[in-house]
């Protein structure tokens, strides 16, 4: 047919368009008549660059595109992410817990959180119910040099620097995948009679044509906000924070032990990130600046980097300024143009979802790629459905780690538990989960945002009352025996890990030394 799609333009660079660009083009490469991919990316455009944590997907994300994973650890100065560690959230001093990337022990078979209720007052949730919390404490790795490549005692995602990773796949998707790279600046569009894009003009390489484009140009949105003009839904009214203070850190010692989480701290009026690399760390402070000053906030943050052993003082780093204006657009799939990234929509950096956002978006674009224009409004109506409600999950999880907060300090946290900054849905699910902990049987799609384990982790974290009924109380009383043979086996399993893994700083410079098993 002369409408079937034969090629694919990508507008932007940056992480989320190498990203993009690089799954397209694994994906089609090698099939039958092809569809060519090309990234076209501006000289004068610079990057956010603070995108350095993800989710344990990338694994998969990274084998599927065919980059080893020795190589990737090398090439990107990355290390292990097993989860976050918080601190502070609940009372704002000497809290902390964990949301880890594993989950419970044998949780398709059974919820052990009814089964630690009674026992609240004696074991943190995470320790009960996973190895990963203890491994994380000791800054243990989640597998052995000998495991292979990314395979795992325990799941586990990336701390990266985000520029070295663009970099890194800008070289992969150009010599390995066939990506045709364009460094030229979109400066007008053409379109269809019907309203379809027909090609971008550049001005040194004239008008470039294709029957599908992706807006990777970041905040600007070029295309789907900028042409098209769609919508921006904005979150603030839910997700406070709308300034980013974000500055690179030496370590005092080049072999300090490298964080296994990422570190969020609570402040005044937000929190502070911290994440461990191998030569430095990347730390930022998230703030609501309708309730804190610029000049206390970065005073908060100078603060915390000389709690935390950092060789120089705030002073003397350079520190950017990020503005967030939290939210995402009323669709994301126009006519033949998809948004990913953050053209499509921004939120804090809370839970990493800014990089698994552009993981789901690339896949499920190449999962749902037309085979021809007849096809493109079925899929697209499928596309827009499936991320606005990922963006839902996404901004009621986030919600919910300020909405369980029991301090009473600052007038920020105060406000964050108003049923006014609550959304309708997790209002909902906390009065479902006063009587009952979520469970996987809960989920409604198979490929849910989060886990039910994550609410898990988060709820009890933060020590929220869940009192089930009599009726469910009998219900599990059966399977007590079960239930006490599996925390044991958690016991007895944190145990050995915790004496046969390698910390993080072992792991990461045995890898760059000679790299894990291919095997």
């Amino acid at each position: 047919m002369e409408d079937r799609v034969k090629r694919v333009i990508v507008v932007g660079g940056g992480t989320a368009g190498w990203l993009t660009a690089s799954v397209l083009a694994a994906e089609f490469r090698s099939a039958r008549d092809g569809i060519a991919v090309t990234l076209i990316e501006s000289p004068e455009v610079e990057t956010i660059g603070v995108g350095e944590g993800t989710w344990p997907s990338m694994r998969s994300t990274l084998l599927k595109i065919g980059i080893s994973e020795s190589d990737f650890i090398r090439q990107c100065g990355a290390s292990f992410k097993q989860g976050t560690r918080f601190t502070g959230w609940l009372r704002g001093k000497g809290d902390i817990y964990y949301h880890p990337f594993s989950l419970p022990e044998a949780y398709s078979e059974l919820n052990l959180a009814e089964y630690w209720l009674p026992h609240r007052d004696k074991v943190r949730f995470a320790d009960a119910v996973s190895p990963q919390v203890p491994i994380c404490e000791a800054q243990k790795a989640p597998k052995q040099i000998a495991t292979p490549e990314y395979a795992c005692n325990l799941n586990y995602g990336y701390h990266l620097d985000a520029a070295q990773f663009a970099d890194m796949l800008k070289g992969h998707a150009t010599d390995q995948l066939g990506v045709k790279h364009v460094v030229d600046h979109v400066c007008g569009v053409t379109t269809h009679p019907n309203g379809d894009i027909a090609a971008l003009g550049c001005r040194r390489s004239g008008e470039l044509d294709a029957d599908v484009f992706v807006d990777c140009s970041g905040f600007a949105s070029l295309l789907l906000g900028g042409h098209y003009g769609i919508r921006f839904v904005e979150t603030k009214r839910i997700l406070f924070n709308d300034t980013a203070l974000a500055v690179q850190v030496p370590y005092a010692d080049a072999e300090a032990p490298i964080a296994s989480t990422t570190l969020a701290t609570a402040s005044a009026a937000g929190w502070i990130w911290d994440i461990g690399l191998p030569r430095r760390r990347g730390v930022g402070h998230v703030y609501a600046s309708s309730f804190i000053s610029a000049d206390q906030a970065h005073a908060e943050l100078g603060d915390y980097l000389a709690s935390t052993g950092a060789p120089a003082p705030l002073d003397s780093l350079d520190v950017r300024k990020i503005t967030i204006k939290a939210g995402h657009r009323a669709c994301f799939w126009q006519r033949n143009c998809v948004a990913i990234g953050n053209s499509a929509g921004f939120v804090e950096p809370l839970e990493a979802s800014a990089l698994v956002l552009v993981e789901l978006g690339a896949r499920m674009l190449a999962d749902h790629m037309p085979h021809n224009r007849n096809e493109m409004d079925k899929l697209s109506r499928r596309y827009n459905e499936r991320f606005l409600s990922r963006w839902r999950q996404v901004i009621a999880f986030l919600k919910l780690h300020y909405a369980l907060t029991q301090r009473t300090d600052t007038a920020y946290w105060i406000e964050n538990r108003t049923a006014d900054s609550m959304p309708d849905d997790l209002a909902e699910s906390l009065e479902l989960w006063r009587h009952r902990a979520p469970w996987h049987r809960d989920e409604t799609h198979v490929d849910e945002m989060f886990p039910s384990a994550s609410y898990q982790y988060i709820l009890y974290g933060m020590n929220f009352a869940t009192e089930p009924l009599a009726s469910r109380r009998r219900a599990f009383e059966r399977e007590q025996k079960r239930a006490r043979e599996l925390f044991a086996g958690n016991a007895a399993k944190t145990a050995a890990l915790l004496k046969n893994l390698p910390t993080n700083r072992e792991l990461v410079n045995l890898v760059n030394q000679g790299g894990f098993s291919k095997n």
